[in-house]
C-alpha cells in the first residue's frame, strides 16, 4: 500500500464523518426553538443507521457485481468474504475505500432532512432513510461511480457527487416536501432561527470537511487532488461574496444566514467538477451556481409553493443541478488526464456537455420516481406527518419528550413580574407612596 495516500485518505474519511455533526449544527441553527431537537438528531442519527446498513449491505450492492448497470448484488453481506486488503488504482486497500464511500451514505440522505423539519414524523423518517438509502442511493453509486453502472459507461462525469449526492438529496427533498405540505406556522418561520452562531459554526465546519469530500475523491496524494482543493476554495468564495452582493443590491441589507447559505451553494456547485476544471473554471462555476440557488429560493420557491423548510432543494439541488451541466462545459484535460474529452468551452464540443445533461436529466427522474414510491408504500402502514397539535407544540416535546433550551426565558419572568405588581397594585400603595415624593 501506499503509506502517503492511505495516510490522506483516512483524513478525508474522517473529515466527511465531520461533516454530518457539521450539518446538524447548520441546520440545527436554522429551525425554530421548537424543533432543534428533532432536527440535529434526524441528521446525527445517519451516522449510526448509514454505517450499519453499509457495512451489512450497502458496499456490495454499490460496487460488488452488476445487474443490468442500476444495482451491484448481495453476495457480501457485512462485508464477508472480501479482501479487504487487496489494493485499489491508488495503492490504497479495499476496506479504506469502503470506509471513504461509507462517509458519502452518511451525508446524503442527512441532507435532505433539512426540508421536512418540523412536520413529519421520526418513525417515518426512519424508515425512510432506510427504504432510500437501498433503493435510490446505492444504485446510484453503482450507476455513477461503479464501472459497471449505465450513466458510468456512457461517459458521465462527477467528481465527488453532483448527480450521486447533491441532485439525489436535492430533489429527494423536494419530493419529500411536495408530499408533507406546508408548515402550519409558515409564514412566522423566517423569523424564528434559533441559534445563528450554530448556523456560521455548521457552515465553517461543513466547508472544512468537504476538503476531505472533494481532495479525497482523488483517491490519493497527487496533482488532481491539490486542484480540487484549490478549485473548492475558490468556488466558495466566489459563492460567498455572490449572495452577499446579491442580498445587498436586492433587499439592502447582508446577512449572515444569505453569506452562509452562499458559502454552501459554492460548495455544492463545484463538486462535481472539482477535479476537472481550472481556478477560472471554478469561479465560474460557483458564481452561476450562486444566481440559480439565489433566484429559486427568493422566486421560484413561493411561487411553486413547495415548502422546503430549509432550502434543501434551493440549494442542493438547484446547484448541483448547475455543477453537474457545468462540468460538460468547463472540465479540460488539461486538469485531468482522465477525462475522455474535453468540455464545450475548451474545445471538445457537444459530447461531454450533452452525456453532463442526458445524466443529469436521468438522475432527476429516477429519484423524483423511486421517491414517491417510497412515501407511497410507507403511507400505507404508517402516518407521514405529525397532527396539528404536535406540529404547534413542537417535535422536541411532541416526538422526544426533550428541549434545547431548559432555562425560563427572562422575558416570562419579566411579564410574571409585572402581572403580580399589576394584580397586587393596592397592597403596595401604602408602602411606595413616600417615593412619590
Amino acid at each position: 500500500m501506499s503509506l502517503v495516500n492511505v495516510s490522506f485518505m483516512v483524513l478525508a474519511s474522517i473529515l466527511v464523518l465531520f461533516m454530518t455533526p457539521g450539518l446538524a449544527f447548520f441546520y440545527g441553527g436554522l429551525v425554530s426553538k421548537r424543533n432543534v431537537v428533532n432536527t440535529m438528531l434526524s441528521v446525527f442519527v445517519m451516522t449510526g443507521v448509514a454505517i450499519m446498513l453499509w457495512v451489512v449491505i450497502g458496499y456490495s450492492l454499490s460496487f460488488v457485481g452488476d445487474h443490468g448497470g442500476v444495482i451491484g448484488n448481495l453476495s457480501h453481506p457485512f462485508m464477508s468474504h472480501l479482501n479487504l486488503n487487496a489494493l485499489t488504482a491508488t495503492k490504497i486497500p479495499v476496506g479504506l475505500y469502503s470506509l471513504f464511500q461509507m462517509m458519502f451514505a452518511i451525508i446524503t440522505p442527512a441532507l435532505f432532512v433539512g426540508a421536512v423539519v418540523g412536520r413529519i414524523r421520526f418513525k417515518f423518517l426512519l424508515l425512510f432513510l432506510v427504504a432510500w438509502s437501498i433503493l435510490v442511493y446505492y444504485p446510484m453509486v453503482h450507476l455513477v461511480w461503479s464501472p459497471n453502472g449505465l450513466l458510468a459507461k456512457i461517459g458521465t462525469v462527477d467528481f465527488a457527487g453532483g448527480t450521486v449526492v447533491h441532485i439525489n438529496a436535492g430533489v429527494t427533498a423536494f419530493v419529500l416536501s411536495a408530499f408533507l405540505g406546508k408548515r402550519i406556522k409558515f409564514g412566522d418561520i423566517p423569523h424564528t432561527h434559533y441559534n445563528l452562531p450554530w448556523v456560521l459554526l455548521g457552515t465553517t465546519i461543513l466547508w472544512i470537511g468537504w476538503y476531505g469530500f472533494n481532495a479525497g475523491s482523488a483517491l490519493g496524494v497527487n496533482n488532481v487532488a491539490i486542484q480540487a482543493t484549490i478549485t473548492t476554495t475558490v468556488a466558495t468564495a466566489t459563492a460567498m461574496v455572490t449572495w452577499l452582493f446579491l442580498d445587498m443590491s436586492l433587499k439592502g441589507k447582508p446577512t449572515l444566514v444569505g453569506v452562509c447559505t452562499g458559502t454552501l451553494c459554492g460548495l455544492v456547485g463545484i463538486t462535481p467538477a472539482a477535479g476537472f476544471v481550472t481556478i477560472s473554471g471554478a469561479f465560474w462555476i460557483g458564481m452561476i451556481a450562486t444566481f440559480g440557488s439565489y433566484y429559486f429560493v427568493t422566486v421560484l420557491k413561493d411561487r411553486i409553493g413547495v415548502d422546503d423548510a430549509l432550502d434543501a432543494f434551493g440549494c442542493h439541488g438547484v446547484s448541483g443541478i448547475i455543477g453537474s451541466i457545468a462540468t460538460g462545459l468547463f472540465a479540460t484535460r488539461s486538469v485531468n488526464s482522465s477525462l475522455s474529452t474535453n468540455g464545450l468551452f475548451y474545445g471538445g464540443g457537444f459530447h461531454l456537455f450533452g452525456i453532463q445533461v442526458a445524466a443529469t436529466v436521468v438522475t432527476i427522474c429516477f429519484v423524483t420516481i423511486m421517491g414517491i414510491v417510497i412515501i407511497k408504500g410507507l403511507q400505507l402502514i404508517m402516518p407521514m406527518r405529525v397532527d396539528s397539535v404536535e406540529e404547534k407544540l413542537g417535535l422536541d416535546k411532541g416526538e422526544h419528550g426533550e428541549e434545547a433550551d431548559y432555562a425560563i426565558d427572562l422575558s416570562e419572568d419579566v411579564a410574571r413580574t409585572q402581572s403580580d405588581l399589576s394584580l397586587y397594585a393596592t397592597e403596595f400603595k401604602g408602602q411606595t407612596a413616600h417615593l412619590r415624593h
